[in-house]
């Protein structure tokens, strides 16, 4: 009853807003430490698991989440981006040592303030999880151990604040500081690239190549090795779907989806791309229509578009593949993954056959798949289990119950449907296990840390909140500088930066309301799978130093 009434209260005081700006569901921990300095208790052994099992559920959610996409936001620039985010997080590290080693304050407290300082919740987990390992293992009993964690989630509650308050106050100052007009970096990037958030582009191209007449696309494509779909050619006025053994002859017309980076290469191979408009394509061809078919038959999870022959069988074109809302180029060797969404073009009554195949049914997407995040959290415990030496550390480092599971997640999340493993759930039911999850955490943390928190506080926890500031605001000064001077990024490109490597989600709410873009969130999403995982190892690191 403690617990619901913590987080019910909590979650309902995360509705109100000051300036467009709410604490979220921090406003639990925050009525759980009022409740536990108020005297309600909850049995410790009890108050632990419910505090590690929503950590799990939490970090799993996340990891599966971004899976698909972490390996990805390397490529199309992303290894500059998630360099300066690894290099926030390490100054992060470096002011929080340097903090601890000039003004006498514990290292492992310090821990604390760092991942309220950057909203880092899963860190405060990781932290605890290793201090506790860490205290047992030197000879420190469980009870106590537990109860010295604690000051940890005290540290965090006081920093916490400063870290949402901070971030904005350097995203304020750097827009003044720079005169940066964000209604002309937003044109600008409108300009340098009309599909920033695809990853597919349609080119209407002419075959003008005299090396290319008289022969096949299929020949093409391995001869030049160029990723493209050909989804529609136009002969004279007639127009027809092309397959790997159609002949090109000149003035011949198609209608290509590729990438963004292969664009200039396919202007060199066929030709100069000709004025025409996607529904020049339907006037000429009017029986062709074009259609969303939902992959929801988990039995096509993990084959590969050209192993399943739709072209041939239905005599339709597979262009596009919308998955998490990002549009993927339908190449050969594409996994299909449950809830991708495939852009087909043919005649209506074919689609509807390949539609019966496919499934199409969004209600099937509603049943839960419960079994790879079961056995996913089975072995994210054991991987976290597993200790790791680093020479120079006297205690071996584990990922704990915030690292494991995360990294099984992130691996189930990408490589899971290549090898048949449905790990698909709708972004609904992620942010119902998420969120059920960080809120029991959130609520075991609070109760725990309240019996202690004014004393600590009083006796001198004060200065947290001044450590905390230092730890957000010089990072992101420095990474703010680098990244404009000598990087050359956007305005949004750095929000993005900047909220994904605190792993902010209020700021990113903030400044998505404040400047009007989803480009915020294309550039968060980019560096927040790594950040994630490196605010989750820097903290074990620094618990693991301060203990040894």
């Amino acid at each position: 009853m403690l617990l619901s009434f913590v987080i019910g209260v909590g979650l309902y005081l995360a509705r109100f807003k000051v300036k467009g700006i709410s604490l979220g569901s921090t406003w639990i921990l925050f009525l759980g430490i009022l409740m536990g300095h108020l005297g309600f208790r909850v049995d410790l052994e009890i108050l632990h698991f419910v505090k590690e099992f929503g950590l799990i559920l939490f970090v799993f959610s996340i990891g599966l989440q971004v899976g698909p996409g972490f390996f990805h936001s390397f490529k199309s620039g992303g290894v500059k981006m998630n360099l300066l985010a690894v290099m926030n997080i390490l100054l992060a590290v470096a002011v929080t040592y340097a903090i601890s080693a000039l003004s006498g304050e514990d290292l492992k407290t310090m821990v604390g303030v760092m991942s309220g300082a950057v909203t880092n919740t899963p860190g405060l987990g990781a932290a605890q999880q290793a201090f506790l390992d860490g205290a047992v293992a030197t000879g420190s009993s469980p009870l106590a151990a537990e109860m010295a964690s604690e000051k940890l989630a005290s540290a965090y509650a006081v920093a916490y604040p400063l870290g949402v308050i901070g971030v904005i106050v350097v995203i304020l100052l750097f827009r003044a500081l720079f005169h940066i007009d964000h209604e002309k970096e937003l044109k600008e990037l409108k300009a340098e690239d009309q599909s920033f958030e695809q990853s597919a582009r349609r080119m209407h191209v002419a075959v003008e190549n005299p090396a290319i007449f008289g022969k096949t696309l299929g020949a093409l494509q391995k001869e030049f090795a160029v990723d493209f779909v050909a989804s529609r050619i136009m002969k004279g006025d007639t127009v027809s779907f092309p397959t790997a053994d159609t002949v090109l002859e000149e003035n011949d017309k198609l209608l290509l989806v590729t990438s963004q980076d292969a664009v200039d290469r396919l202007r060199i191979l066929f030709g100069q791309e000709v004025p025409l408009h996607v529904q020049d394509w339907k006037v000429k061809a009017p029986e062709m229509v074009t259609r969303r078919i939902l992959v929801t038959q988990s039995s096509l999870t993990g084959k590969k578009l050209r192993d399943l022959h739709f072209r041939s069988a239905y005599s339709v074109n597979i262009t596009r593949v919308i998955r998490a809302g990002v549009e993927l180029v339908a190449y050969g060797d594409l996994y299909l993954q449950l809830g991708d969404e495939l852009i087909v073009v043919g005649p209506e009554a074919k689609i509807n056959q390949m539609a019966q195949e496919v499934g199409n049914s969004a209600e099937a997407l509603n049943k839960p798949y419960l079994v790879p995040i079961f056995i996913g959290i089975v072995l994210g415990v054991i991987l976290g289990m597993v200790p790791i030496r680093f020479p120079g550390i006297p205690q071996a480092i584990k990922l704990g119950l915030a690292g494991g599971p995360l990294i099984v997640a992130i691996l189930l999340g990408h490589f899971g449907p290549k090898h048949r493993i449905t790990t698909y759930t709708t972004i609904s039911a992620n942010l119902m296990l998420r969120e059920i999850g960080i809120s029991l955490f959130l609520a075991a943390v609070g109760i725990g840390a309240g019996e202690h928190f004014w004393s600590s506080i009083v006796g001198g926890g004060y200065w947290w909140i001044l450590y905390g500031a230092a730890i957000t605001i010089i990072p992101l000064c420095i990474t703010f500088l680098v990244a404009r001077a000598l990087c050359h990024l956007n305005f949004y490109q750095i929000l993005g930066l900047i909220t994904g490597s605190c792993t902010n989600p209020p700021v990113l709410a903030f400044s998505q309301g404040m400047y009007g873009s989803d480009y915020i969130s294309v550039n968060y999403a980019t560096v927040y799978p790594l950040s994630m995982f490196m605010r989750v190892l820097v903290a074990q690191l620094l618990v693991l130093i301060a203990l040894g």
